[in-house]
């Protein structure tokens, strides 16, 4: 999968082999590996990252622009099958996640 962004971050080969985090309705809800950074004819620069998308459990953050770095422990937890969690209808998933009920 490719990203397309207008700049390459200033700590771009710190970030190849980390995550790529999707911040939806003020929820982080996913990530993708970060393979590399492809610069391209117009300028821009494409993010090359893996395939597949990987769920995380819901973690608030507000919207911004531009490049933000998480430590590891900051960064969300991975949606594991086994609890169960992740069967919740979505509007219920996100509610309890926003009173940090899950």
């Amino acid at each position: 999968m490719r990203f397309t962004t207008r700049f390459k971050p200033k700590r771009a080969d710190e970030l190849i082999g980390g995550r790529l985090h999707f911040i939806i309705r003020h929820m982080i809800v996913g990530r993708v590996e970060i393979l590399a950074f492809d610069d391209r004819d117009d300028g821009r620069v494409d993010i090359v990252c893996a395939a597949g998308l990987e769920p995380v459990h819901p973690q608030p953050k507000r919207a911004h622009q531009g490049w933000r770095y998480l430590s590891e422990a900051d960064a969300p937890k991975t949606a594991d099958g086994a609890s169960g969690i992740g069967d919740l209808p979505p509007e219920l998933y996100r509610e309890l996640a926003a009173i940090s009920l899950i």
